[in-house]
């Protein structure tokens, strides 16, 4: 399927990122281009590198960057390797990072992907279709307790456990073999009030199983230290999330990273040696506004943090 993106908080994110028309930039999230093709817009003799971990969304990406393609270089990676990645580019620091985190609509719209909950189709959930660990492995291979775990932590789903033994139940009889096969046990599986809330009954249990799949919030955690740490003086980290605990991660490291001096107040000098390495420019995220919201509806649950290197 053509891979079709609207970008969310896309001015907000040009803004935060002040681009240079001589900077280095890197969107470890490339998708389809919609930054980053603004990004390489405003370039002349700067660089744009643009990542992905999913080769779909990078030939995309490549047909939509065509016009800028000498000042654009594409990796096929995990964002989380990016100190690798600008090693082997023998890049040392960089003028900006862009990290818009979580699946992308079309990975949602595309059925076969397995990520929708709405249409039916092989449990597979992978963002690199090259990788190992499918969802239907995670549904009917691991075991109950780490389906529970992973159900509450990474979904924070209220009935994890039910969940998890009506998994073990079904798949004991026959394996799970497709996304709606996988959205009936979760809803045999709850109560009938909760059947009858707004949200999709398996929303938060198929975004659980996609962390999973794609270990995802390990690579944020990964990511967030080396990305500060190769930035220029003056350099700007801008993470988008759509989710509490992504978010968690990224405002929590930006924090960590603001801190100066943790020696104790009664100390009459610093010992520790501390200093910040950046300073926050967005103390409370950015969201998207009302006209943004009618237009993509999808941003509702979007959240901009920045920080600076100092």
């Amino acid at each position: 399927m053509e891979f079709q993106h609207k970008s969310v908080l896309l001015a907000q994110c040009l803004e935060a990122l002040r681009i240079r028309p001589d900077g280095i930039y890197l969107d470890g999230t490339l998708g389809g281009a919609g930054h980053s093709s603004r990004i390489a817009q405003c370039l002349t003799t700067g660089r744009l590198i643009g990542v992905d971990r999913d080769e779909i969304a990078l030939r995309a990406a490549g047909e939509r960057l065509a016009p800028y393609i000498d000042r654009v270089t594409l990796v096929h990676a995990n964002f989380q390797d990016l100190d690798r990645i600008l090693q082997e580019l023998n890049i040392s620091a960089v003028d900006g990072i862009l990290l818009d985190l979580g699946v992308s609509a079309p990975q949602l719209d595309d059925g076969q992907r397995g990520f929708s909950y709405m249409e039916d189709a092989p449990l597979d959930m992978r963002m690199d279709r090259s990788a190992g660990l499918t969802a239907y492995e995670v549904v009917n291979a691991w075991p109950r307790e780490e389906l529970r775990r992973i159900l509450y932590s990474y979904g924070e789903e209220r009935y994890a456990p039910q969940i998890a033994a009506a998994i073990d139940r079904r798949r004991a009889v026959a394996p799970i073999a497709t996304t709606l096969e996988l959205v009936d046990v979760i809803r045999s599986a709850m109560p009938p009030q909760a059947l009858r809330e707004k949200q999709h009954p398996a929303k938060r249990s198929f975004q659980a199983i996609r962390i999973a799949v794609n270990d995802e919030l390990t690579a944020v955690e990964r990511v967030m230290g080396d990305a500060i740490s190769r930035l220029a003086p003056g350099g700007r980290l801008a993470v988008i999330t759509f989710h509490s605990l992504e978010d968690r991660i990224v405002k929590n490291a930006m924090q960590e990273a603001a801190k100066g001096c943790t020696c104790p107040p009664e100390f009459p000098v610093c010992v520790c040696g501390r200093t910040p390495q950046v300073k926050l420019l967005t103390r409370k995220p950015v969201v998207a506004g009302q006209e943004e919201l009618e237009e993509n509806p999808r941003a509702r649950s979007a959240k901009l943090r920045v920080c600076e290197k100092l």
